[in-house]
């Protein structure tokens, strides 16, 4: 058995709006788990479950060897950081700290000792003496993750912890949060709409959607093969390109041109009985180029199109193109030398290329 075992956790509110749908999930020790998904889809009711805040319809929770479903949240050895720092304003950084293990009745010369080692591994020792309201909003956020690690837990949950943080702070944090599982090496659970807090924070994740789990694996299995149409256009920035195609004798057709195909696809293709299909090409998979043909000589896939918009990054650049299979974006690096409304073909291989089942959006294996 894993350190948390989700096992066909549903979740309905008045007997009928159903939120969780049968979810499955099993993590190791010392693993990072991400919940991620667009708002709705149930991964705060998944982890308000898991914490015991609220309480499954039907399934079982696991913490390690103990089936924890009907257990109080001070009973599942658990320590929660919240999206507000929830930290008592009259208290300074070493007393909020220090609160949970003075509740418990923790020894005072231990409970200064962990302190100590907490706000020494969160760089807060300077601060100790301060209230809340004399911190910055990453020092909060700091003190509520210092107020939990002092708990020593099973499990960590994080409830999208860095949202209420400008851009600059939630790169600083993100990366604090990483430093802090190597460190402890706690099993961690992690709720986020943000999918690039899900690409580098987590061991494995989990893509939600309408109360359901779309894929679970690993961020590069995420990345590189998607399970649904879903999947692949949420995760990734810019969105993975969706080019609506239909067969022919040939293999895929759209608005006239053939889009190219490895014999894999084509075989999975003739399998799935020839669906309609959303071809889906990742930004940085496609090349801007003025001809038809590669460096060898033959010719590759080739779309013509003319620039509508051009984001410029500065290590890379982002751009929109209108091409008779629709609006595309590439990613390229560095600058850009092209206007708008100046015409470029794109280029692709095909195996770059993605196939799902336009009806169900699943892909096409």
């Amino acid at each position: 058995m894993g350190a948390l075992s989700i096992r066909q956790v549903k979740k309905t509110f008045a007997g009928q709006v159903q939120i969780l749908k049968g979810i499955d999930i099993e993590i190791e020790q010392g693993e990072f788990l991400i919940l991620v998904g667009p708002s709705g889809c149930g991964k705060s009711t998944l982890l308000s479950i898991i914490a015991g805040l609220d309480a499954p319809t039907s399934g079982r929770i696991h913490i390690g060897d103990r089936d924890v479903t009907d257990l109080p949240s001070k009973d599942r050895d658990i320590a929660m950081v919240f999206q507000s720092y929830a930290l008592y304003p009259n208290m300074n950084v070493a007393q909020n700290i220090a609160f949970g293990m003075e509740m418990r009745k923790v020894p005072k010369p231990q409970r200064e000792a962990t302190v100590q080692r907490v706000a020494a591994m969160l760089q807060l020792g300077a601060l100790l003496d301060r209230k809340p309201g004399q911190l910055s909003g990453g020092q909060r956020q700091r003190v509520a993750m210092g107020r939990a690690l002092a708990r020593d837990p099973k499990l960590f949950l994080f409830d999208e912890p860095l949202s209420n943080l400008d851009a600059k702070l939630r790169v600083e944090m993100r990366a604090e949060i990483k430093l802090l599982h190597q460190r402890t090496k706690t099993t961690t659970v992690y709720v986020t709409h943000d999918q690039v807090e899900a690409m580098t924070l987590g061991d494995r994740i989990a893509v939600m959607k309408d109360g359901a789990v779309q894929q679970f694996g690993t961020p590069d299995d995420i990345y590189a093969r998607p399970a649904t149409r879903f999947v692949a256009e949420f995760i990734g920035s810019p969105a993975m390109n969706m080019i609506a195609a239909q067969p022919n004798t040939a293999g895929l057709a759209a608005e006239g041109f053939e889009l190219p195909l490895t014999d894999a696809q084509r075989a999975a293709l003739r399998a799935a009985g020839s669906p309609a299909v959303a071809y889906g090409l990742r930004p940085e998979d496609l090349s801007l180029v003025e001809s038809g043909l590669n460096e060898a000589g033959a010719a590759d896939a080739l779309i013509p199109g003319r620039f509508t918009i051009i984001e410029p990054t500065g290590p890379e650049t982002y751009a929109t193109l209108h091409t008779p299979v629709g609006a595309l974006t590439v990613r390229v690096p560095g600058a850009l030398r092209a206007a708008v409304g100046e015409a470029v073909c794109l280029r692709w291989l095909p195996e770059q290329a993605h196939l799902f089942d336009a009806q169900s959006g699943l892909r096409l294996a």
